[in-house]
């Protein structure tokens, strides 16, 4: 089945998401773009490309400021104004699915946690969520990713600049987190790009990704229909 192209209406101007339909849904998964990239990014085309396979639908959003040719991202609270309506747009397109996941890459990962509790998803899922600026540890952004009441599954590279894996781990661990899992990719760095040669490679990367992620939503744990889990 072809990629659909659904254009909505926001405050920030329009976005677009692209559509990929799984034939008989139980899940609809929307998946936000980085502040470097856009729903082409190899990591939201694969997960887009594979899921559907697996009964789940896969909507990735492209922002108004990326859909209008601009070369820098928007602010975060731009970020969430243009996401919010964009939803709801995009759910009366698509009807409605036992359960409504949200994730996204980097930037599109943490829209995805500050707006997940508002809108009852059953999970969330950060590829490479940005714990902090390079080389600025001190300015976190775990609140951030401790804010959804649902369950939530992150997938971060052992050498991402913006927060290793181990990085998170220990975050999480300080403050006692529960409801987060850290898959680690090893060798991989924010950009999921792995070293040449090494044991872990892109193929393992790509099998990780889908597994985990389909695996995540598919999971019992995961509540139908809202965020009941804390």
């Amino acid at each position: 089945m072809e990629t659909a192209e659904l254009v909505v209406e926001t405050s920030q101007g329009p976005g677009r998401f692209l559509l990929d339909r799984a034939a008989e849904p139980y899940a609809l998964l929307v998946l936000g773009h980085g502040a470097g990239g856009g729903p082409h990014a190899a990591d939201l085309e694969l997960l887009a490309r594979e899921l559907p396979r697996h009964g789940v639908s896969v909507a990735r959003f492209e922002q108004p400021w990326r859909t209008a040719g601009r070369k820098v991202a928007s602010r975060p609270a731009q970020l969430d104004e243009a996401w919010r309506p964009a939803i709801h747009q995009l759910r009366q397109h698509t009807g409605a699915t036992d359960r409504l996941v949200f994730g996204g890459r980097s930037a599109g990962a943490r829209v995805a946690c500050r707006t997940a509790n508002e809108f009852g998803v059953s999970g969330v899922v950060g590829l490479a969520f940005p714990l902090h600026l390079p080389g600025r540890p001190e300015q976190s952004r775990l609140p951030e990713l401790l804010s959804p009441t649902a369950p939530r599954l992150v997938l971060q590279g052992t050498r991402d600049a913006f927060g290793s894996a181990a990085e998170l781990r220990t975050a999480l661990q300080e403050v006692a987190a529960t409801g987060v899992r850290v898959i680690d990719l090893p060798g991989a760095d924010h950009g999921f790009r792995t070293l040449a040669r090494a044991e872990f490679t892109p193929s393992d990367l790509r099998r990780t990704l889908v597994d985990q992620v389909g695996g995540f939503i598919a999971a019992p744990g995961i509540p139908v229909g809202g965020p009941r889990c804390t």
